[in-house]
């Protein structure tokens, strides 16, 4: 996101060497990407590219002229090849025959799949029509911060001719849509020599004869653009100057622990929320401002903008002068119900006979001054991307009120947008979500074997996880390999010992600034010792029972304060052992310790039930494979205690169990999803032995 620190203009990355071993389509991925790697030329999933390629027809063997153009739902950023939608030309420009006005532009998406070039699957998306009817080879379509400070001023017309003059054109606001294409053309046919056009309220398209031509003039338009802002506003203080100062940046995250699971609580009644932490200096300066309360109300101006965040936030009350907290929380849920019925009545002013139904009215956005921005959404990808927008919103606001006055969409037009057939029509194709979407979970040991395939498995299921874990290494290498396989944003990690209270308050206070909040506890830290009674040290009493009994009671603890705050219930999930119920020799601390782990669930099962709060516990047995703790003398211990050979003892537990297998972490970590998901939602203070079969340790 573009931040006051960011390089004042962009830079031209096009190689030509690079750019010449490519053939045409593979020049647009270029392009494409190249221009998606700076959030000052356009945001996550903003934007479109499009050439128009000669291409030989699979049908007829005839050379024919190919619309590439970004399909629906896809990144400029990061699309390859797949992510373009391909059609016939001449069937675009014989939809012009088809079209009955601007009352029925919507029914010309209908007929965009029939124009499809050799098979393409990717569906086109609604900016189709505005790059065919475009008669140029190469057309961007971008959302720079910059541009749409002068589209979404009062004057952008007369801005925009006072910085392009006849170079860049003006059109007013108008929809996305089969119309806004006809405008582009009758603009571009009527306007020979203007290399592109400013759309009020939305952005910027540029074209030229080839790639590079096209992607340079873009750049060269937005960087036109930042150095006409940069020197009209150097002197004039932004959003007014500033009312207030930040808090220092540790109040701030403290502040943030403290409030965004409490949010979080209000805003997932009907489904879990993810939050995202935002105190860059682009949003303090915002949120410290003297302006923040009437430039938030406006809204925001861009559509991309606002489908992201909402068409405007909820800013909270608080002034870092006087940091009362307390009252913040006490205030919060009267300022979220207000929200609400502010936003179910601008519903009812602007809905039509044929709208979808309301969707949730919960604020996307919370601005707060001296402590920055929060933003919730279905996951944390959309959390911190709704984040980045309000960050462009912000930065397009800084430029409008400082050379004119800023101007959202007006209230029905952005109603328009957001409940836009089209809109509805994409949103109920998206997938249904997995089992866990939305929810947060806290792993500690979570850098071991049986920590680690938990989180694989809580992760395959939609969830974000935090990784505790003593070992700094492990958790690091733990981090690199989840992220790689599931995406950096769903993964977090948290140096924890679990016998500091003060080290566990702070993971759990990382987890809530990093996800919003906390919906399952697997605790599964742990050691393991082995000695006679009369060789047990006070000193190895005191591990076991510090790390396996004071510890899981650390961390439930927290855990429990947070599942109240939010009151949306919550799941504690205790890895035990075998040996909390069954005694093993030479073992007398490790199994007392075990026997405590079980009993403090079954106490917590009846403290929280109430709250629904489920609280259940697995017992493994014997989980060689990728465990720490069968990594050192544990091992030794247990084979001179059964003496044998340490190499002997895996199969010696296979051969010892009723079913005579193994167990594996991936078998324990299933038995944590089950008691973690809504497949035990009527569970709470039961075991599940995952041990391949032990008498001695049947519960029942």
């Amino acid at each position: 996101m573009a931040t006051s620190s960011a390089p004042a203009r962009l830079e031209n990355l096009w190689d030509d060497a690079k750019a010449a071993s490519m053939n045409e389509a593979e020049r647009l991925v270029y392009r494409s990407n190249l221009l998606g790697s700076d959030k000052r030329v356009t945001n996550y999933g903003g934007g479109n590219t499009s050439s128009k390629i000669f291409e030989k027809d699979p049908l007829t063997g005839e050379d024919v002229e190919v619309l590439w153009v970004k399909g629906s739902g896809g990144d400029v950023g990061t699309i390859k090849l797949d992510g373009f939608a391909t059609l016939y030309m001449d069937k675009l420009r014989a939809l012009k025959d088809l079209y009955r006005g601007v009352e029925y532009e919507d029914e010309m998406v209908g007929y965009l799949p029939h124009a499809t070039f050799n098979l393409n699957p990717r569906a086109a998306s609604i900016d189709t029509p505005l790059h065919a009817y475009v008669p140029r080879p190469f057309v961007d379509h971008m959302h720079p911060d910059a541009i749409i400070a002068i589209a979404a001023s009062k004057d952008s017309k007369a801005l925009t001719q006072e910085i392009f003059g006849d170079e860049i054109g003006w059109l007013p606001w108008k929809r996305p849509g089969y119309e806004l294409g006809l405008w582009l053309e009758k603009f571009c046919l009527e306007n020979p020599d203007a290399k592109g056009v400013i759309l009020e309220s939305h952005g910027l398209f540029t074209w030229g004869d080839t790639p590079k031509e096209c992607y340079e003039t873009t750049i060269a338009t937005i960087n036109k653009a930042i150095a006409w802002l940069e020197k009209k506003t150097e002197s004039v203080p932004a959003f007014g100057g500033a009312r207030v100062e930040s808090l220092p940046q540790s109040e701030r995250r403290a502040i943030a622990a403290r409030l965004m699971p409490r949010i979080r609580g209000m805003i997932s009644a009907d489904s879990h929320k993810v939050g995202h932490f935002d105190d860059s200096a682009a949003v303090l300066d915002f949120v410290n401002s003297q302006n923040l309360e009437p430039l938030a109300a406006l809204g925001t101006s861009c559509p991309d903008h606002f489908l992201r965040t909402k068409i405007r936030p909820l800013v909270i009350g608080f002034d870092p002068r006087n940091p009362d907290v307390d009252a913040v929380i006490a205030n919060l849920e009267k300022d979220v119900e207000a929200y609400r019925a502010d936003y179910a009545a601008y519903y009812e002013r602007c809905k039509h006979d044929n709208s979808p139904a309301m969707r949730d009215p919960n604020a996307v956005v919370y601005l707060m001054p001296g402590v920055g921005m929060f933003t919730f959404a279905k996951d944390k990808a959309t959390a911190r991307i709704s984040g980045e927008f309000y960050v462009n919103a912000i930065n397009v606001m800084r430029g409008a009120s400082a050379v004119s006055t800023y101007q959202g969409l007006s209230e029905q037009e952005a109603f328009d947008i957001e409940y836009w057939l089209l809109e509805e029509a994409k949103l109920q194709r998206m997938p249904k979500p997995k089992s866990l979407a939305g929810q947060v979970a806290l792993v500690t040991g979570g850098a071991g074997g049986i920590g680690k395939a938990t989180a694989v498995r809580l992760l395959r299921e939609g969830a974000c996880v935090v990784l505790a874990d003593i070992d700094a290494g492990g958790l690091a290498a733990a981090k690199d390999e989840l992220s790689a396989a599931f995406s950096g944003d769903v993964v977090r990690t948290a140096e924890v010992n679990v016998t500091s209270e003060d080290a566990v308050i702070a993971g759990f206070a990382s987890a809530a600034v990093e996800f919003g909040g906390l919906d399952i506890l697997v605790s599964n830290a742990g050691l393991a010792s082995s000695a006679p009674i009369e060789e047990t040290s006070l000193a190895l009493w005191n591990k076991n029972m510090d790390i396996l009994s004071t510890g899981y009671f650390l961390v439930s603890r927290e855990a429990f304060k947070l599942f109240r705050a939010q009151k949306i219930g919550g799941n504690v999930v205790f890895v035990a052992s075998k040996n909390g119920l069954a005694a093993s020799p030479n073992a007398s601390a490790y199994c007392t310790a075990k026997a405590a782990e079980i009993h403090l669930a079954r106490c917590l099962a009846l403290e929280g039930a109430g709250e629904q709060i489920r609280v259940n516990v697995v017992n493994p047995d014997a989980v060689l494979r990728g465990s720490k703790i069968w990594t050192g003398e544990w091992k030794e211990q247990r084979a001179a205690a059964y003496k044998m050979d340490t190499d002997d003892l895996e199969e010696h537990y296979r051969q010892r169990s009723m079913l005579k297998r193994s167990v594996f972490p991936e078998d324990i970590a299933e038995a944590i999803y089950f008691l973690a998901s809504d497949m035990s939602a009527k569970s709470t203070g039961n075991i599940i032995n995952v041990d391949a079969g032990n008498a001695q340790s049947f519960t029942r």
